[in-house]
Order: C-alpha cells, then structure tokens, then sequence
C-alpha cells in the first residue's frame, strides 16, 4: 500500500484507526469512477459515493455496478452527479473518508488553494474524525497554460505548511502528513490519471493527509 493515506495509517497503525472495515467513503471529481469501482470491490464491507459535475465518463462504469456481483457488479457504489459547491444536504457528517485526487479546474483551484467556501462544504460531509486525502499532480511547463488560468500558486513545500495548511486547518481539519509523492509510486493509486500521468516523470505530485476535527 503506497497511496499516501494507506502509507499514512499503516506506519501509525498503532495511534490512528486504521481506514478499513465498516464506513462510508465519498470520492469527490471521481471522473470515471475507477477509484470508487475498484475500491468497493475490494472492500464490499465499505459503501462508496463518487461524485462528479460531469456524468458522461460515468456512463459505462454505472452499468457495470448494477451486474450481479459475480459478474463484476459492485452494489455498495453510489454516483452522484453534483459541483463541489452545492454538495448535496443528505451527505452531511457521513464520511468516514473523503478523497480527491489529481482533481481539474475548479476543484483542483478549491483544494490547491483552500478556498474557504469549499474547504467547508469538504468538512460538511465528514464525520468527526473522518480522514481527508487530496492528491494534486502538475508539470510546471505542460500544464502551465492551466496553471495560469486558475491563478495557481506554485505548489511547494513552503507553500504547504505556510499558507495552505492553515487554511484547511481553519476549516476544520487537522493535517497529519504532506509530502511529495514519487511517479514510480503513483501507479499503485487506483485512479485512471495515475496511470496515464505517472509516465510523465517532470509531474509533481504533492498530498495532504487530514482528519476532521
């Protein structure tokens, strides 16, 4: 397990809950829901929401969930269609976990950022002591047209615990690691853009690992 949040809580399994057993786990920008596939199968304990604005690349994925079981069917997947902005009232304070990874656009401004409106709206659906994992991956120069659109600072270190980790903490989560993430790692993560990026050896990863408070 090298994903950043599984790492996380494998190495402290002692002084933190491990994130496995019974729960509810919500994927936000799920994109094709191959997270949110690959993880309740594996997990059939475990009830998963991925949501995302765009519901074309769900299309094929949401067929397949309703198959009996046996023949790949995953009956604790939910997907939603909504913006991060406007999450829906029903999820509050149901999360034992949240994850966003490489998110695009507008979420990916909210996280890397921390903009305060959707940082909360991220806590809203948490449970007390839920975890919250954010994966961000950028190339400097090929997505620097991007970059620039949403007015995005340069992600680093000092950027981390010096303005960004504040602001999540002002929403309500207590950040336990961060760090840098090497591409050789980043196939493990069960995500379509993992795959596809991590051939991009000049992408920069960077995650947050958090609890709700």
């Amino acid at each position: 397990m090298v994903a950043p949040l599984d790492r996380l809580t494998e190495q402290n399994s002692e002084s933190l809950s491990l994130p496995t057993g019974a729960g509810i786990v919500i994927d936000l920008g799920t994109g094709d829901g191959r997270f949110v596939y690959q993880s309740a199968r594996e997990n059939p304990q475990r009830f998963y929401i991925g949501i995302d604005a765009n519901p074309k690349p769900l299309r094929k994925i949401s067929e397949k969930i309703h198959r009996n079981p046996a023949r790949g069917g995953a009956p604790n997947v939910l997907f939603l269609q909504a913006a991060v902005e406007d999450l829906p009232e029903e999820l509050n304070g149901v999360a034992d976990e949240v994850h966003v990874h490489f998110p695009w656009g507008s979420l990916l401004r909210a996280v890397a950022v921390g903009e305060e409106l959707i940082l909360r709206n991220l806590r809203r659906v948490c449970a007390e002591g839920a975890w919250l994992e954010v994966v961000i991956g950028l190339d400097p120069d090929k997505d620097q047209t991007e970059i620039a659109r949403l007015g995005l600072p340069e992600i680093s270190e000092g950027y981390l615990a010096g303005e960004l980790i504040p602001r999540y903490q002002a929403a309500g989560f207590d950040i336990v690691d961060k760090g840098v993430l090497p591409a050789t790692q980043w196939r493990e993560i069960k995500s379509s853009w993992a795959k596809r990026l991590a051939t991009n050896r000049a992408r920069v990863l960077i995650y947050l690992v958090g609890r709700a408070l």
